[in-house]
């Protein structure tokens, strides 16, 4: 895991000396067109759409919610190695991937905003597919990961049906893409969409981790994008989570812009 110490090393010089961890944009999208989306993505929900997947693939055992967070041990221990130690899982939730042109238009041109006027100015020339998300009470959460750690050895690979062998559940396997626009990419900023009003839920933020190298506090709940129509953009190198949601459902839409990987 010495790759991942030193990822996490350059995340937190990178956050001491950039003026923006994140980009957040308050109620950019309205009341209709959030509620158009919830509708879009709930019908393309299959009802074998819970993810419970885990890092390490060794389990799908539920902890209680205060185990999820897991936020103080370390990463050594949490994110890459615990898989050895203690079952659990990363992630419990309900997805649908949504590719509608009308999607693109809205949020392409903000995220172009968000990636100019933080100062990052990172090389963006690819999306993915929309993920939408809905996590259900009690207990629907995302635990801390990253997206991408924006390296060469992080770029998407070419799948070759008949050559690269499908996963255990027949799907494509991880890393590896068909859209030929995404090969040799990786994953640069991250958007996250709150489609809910706040009140309709408990729990469920948006939470960064800004590593004990970053001169910022370390653990940073996210509550700015609260509000329904709401959007945030953030390099996706950074460690992040969604925690446990306690009441009520959390419906969110998320977008990855990728490009060159960084040198």
């Amino acid at each position: 895991s010495i790759k991942y110490e030193i990822v996490i090393v350059i995340i937190g010089i990178y956050i001491m000396f950039t003026e923006n961890a994140y980009y957040w944009m308050k109620s950019v999208l309205d009341n209709d067109t959030c509620n158009k989306i919830i509708d879009l993505g709930l019908s393309k929900v299959p009802k074998t759409a819970t993810t419970k997947g885990n890092l390490h693939k060794k389990t799908e055992k539920t902890l209680s919610l205060e185990d999820k967070t897991l936020e103080d041990i370390g990463y050594s221990d949490h994110l890459f190695d615990i898989g050895e130690k203690k079952d659990y899982h990363i992630r419990d939730s309900e997805v649908s991937w949504l590719n509608n042109d009308w999607l693109y238009d809205k949020i392409i041109p903000l995220l172009n905003e968000a990636n100019y006027k933080a100062g990052w100015k990172f090389n963006i020339d690819s999306f993915e597919q929309f993920q939408f998300t809905k996590y259900n009470s009690p207990g629907g959460f995302y635990g801390w990961h990253n997206d991408s750690a924006g390296d060469h050895y992080s770029v998407y690979k070419r799948f070759i049906p008949g050559v690269i062998p499908y996963d255990e559940k027949g799907n494509i396997p991880s890393g590896y893409v068909t859209d030929k626009n995404l090969v040799n990419k990786v994953r640069k900023l991250s958007v996250t969409i709150n489609l809910c009003d706040k009140h309709e839920y408990e729990g469920g933020n948006l939470k960064f981790d800004f590593v004990p190298h970053s001169e910022k506090e370390r653990f940073h709940e996210c509550v700015e994008i609260r509000p329904k129509g709401s959007m945030i953009v953030f390099p996706s190198f950074i460690h992040h989570q969604v925690t446990p949601v306690t009441k009520g459902t959390r419906y969110s839409l998320v977008l990855w812009a990728c490009g060159r990987p960084f040198k």
